[in-house]
C-alpha cells in the first residue's frame, strides 16, 4: 500500500507512511556517530528475529573522527534508503553526533515523494523534528545498535501497534514509572526529543515548531542545572509559551554527581509549572532502562494527567 496524505483536525496536512508488515525489509542508516560492527550485527539478527529482512550499506561503518563517515557519505545514505522502493521502513543504527550536519544537503522533496517509517532517537531529533516540520510524520523509538542489540531494550507491543497502523492507548497507575507532575488534560501534535538537540536548534533555520504541540522531553546524563538552562532557554524563546501539554521521558543520569538535596522533577516544575498545562514525567522512549516504547511525531495525541492515573492516546501513524 502507498503512503497518502491526511489532514487531521488542528494540525497541517501530514503524509503518513505504508505500514510496516512482517517480512519487510527494512534499511539501517548511520546518519551521526560511528557505530561498532558487534552491535550492529545483534541489532540486525534481532530484527530478523523479529520477521524482518534488514539490509544496510557496507560503507555505514566507515569512521570520520566521531562520525560515521563524511557528512557526503551520510547524507547520500539517507537519500540511497529513501529512494529505495523495497524497503519498508528505515532504522537508525545509533545517534551520537552529527544528523544536523545532514541537513542542508537533503532534498526533502526527493524523500516526501517516497515517504517510510523513518525511526530513532537522542541526535536524530535533528531529522525527525526536520521531517514533521516539512509534513512528514516520525518516530521516535528504538535503534539497531543500542534497543535493538538487547534482549527486553524495545516494547513490542506499541512497536507493532504503532507499525501496524493502530491507534494507540496507555494507562499508567500509581505503581507506576510515569508520574503526574501538574495535573490536566491536552491535545496536539505529539512533537519533540532530546532536549540538548532541540535548544540546539534555535536561531537555525531548522529551529523547532512548537505551536500546539503536545511536548515530549528527554535527555541523558545532563545535571539538573544543565537540563534547567535548556528549558529555561526554550521558555525565554517562546518555545513553551503554546505548547498544549508537556511529558517528560526518564531523564536517565540527569544527576549531580557526588548527590543533590533536590529532585530533578523540582527543577522542571520551577519552569514548567506556571504553565497552566499537563505534565508527566517519566515515560519510557528515547533514552531508557529498558521498553524503549515507538512514539510516532506529527500525529494527534492525548494526555490526561491525573493524580492516581495517566492516560496517553496517539492516533494511527501508518496506514494498513
Amino acid at each position: 500500500m502507498t503512503a497518502r496524505q491526511r489532514k487531521s483536525s488542528g494540525s497541517p496536512k501530514m503524509i503518513r507512511p505504508a505500514a510496516l508488515e512482517t517480512g519487510a525489509t527494512v534499511g539501517v542508516v548511520a546518519p551521526a556517530s560511528n557505530i561498532d560492527e558487534k552491535a550492529l550485527r545483534l541489532g540486525t539478527r534481532n530484527l530478523q528475529r523479529m520477521g524482518y529482512e534488514p539490509v544496510f550499506l557496507e560503507s555505514i561503518l566507515s569512521s570520520d573522527i566521531y562520525f560515521a563517515g563524511s557528512v557526503v557519505r551520510r547524507a547520500a545514505e539517507l537519500e540511497a534508503m529513501f529512494d529505495n522502493d523495497d524497503l519498508g521502513a528505515i532504522l537508525c543504527a545509533r545517534g551520537g553526533y552529527g544528523s544536523n550536519y545532514l541537513l542542508p544537503l537533503l532534498d526533502i522533496r526527493k524523500i516526501k515523494r517516497k515517504p517510510k517509517i523513518f525511526v530513532g532517537y537522542s541526535d536524530i531529533t535533528s531529522l525527525l523534528t526536520w521531517f514533521v516540520d516539512n509534513g512528514l510524520v516520525a518516530f521516535h523509538g528504538p535503534m539497531v545498535t543500542k534497543d535493538f542489540a538487547h534482549v527486553g531494550g524495545w516494547d513490542e507491543d506499541a512497536w507493532e501497534a504503532v507499525m501496524q497502523g493502530q491507534a494507540c492507548s496507555m494507562e499508567f497507575g500509581p505503581d507506576s514509572s510515569v508520574e503526574a507532575l501538574v495535573p490536566g488534560e491536552a491535545k496536539g501534535i505529539l512533537y519533540g526529543g532530546c532536549l540538548s538537540i532541540l535548544v540546539a536548534s534555535l536561531c537555525t533555520p531548522y529551529e523547532i515548531h512548537t505551536d500546539g504541540k503536545l511536548l515530549f522531553i528527554e535527555d541523558i546524563g545532563a545535571k539538573p542545572y544543565q537540563v534547567d538552562r535548556m528549558l529555561m532557554q526554550l521558555k525565554l524563546a517562546g518555545k513553551l509559551r503554546k505548547v498544549r501539554g508537556i511529558v517528560f521521558g526518564e531523564m536517565i543520569d540527569c544527576i549531580q554527581p557526588g548527590g543533590q538535596s533536590y529532585a530533578l522533577k523540582e527543577v522542571i516544575l520551577r519552569i514548567v509549572g506556571d504553565l497552566g498545562i499537563p505534565v508527566a514525567f517519566g515515560f519510557p522512549s528515547g533514552h531508557v532502562s529498558s521498553g524503549n516504547i515507538v512514539l510516532p511525531f506529527g500525529v494527534p495525541a492525548g494526555l490526561e494527567v491525573g493524580r492516581k492515573r495517566i492516560r496517553f492516546t496517539m492516533e494511527a501513524a501508518t496506514i494498513a
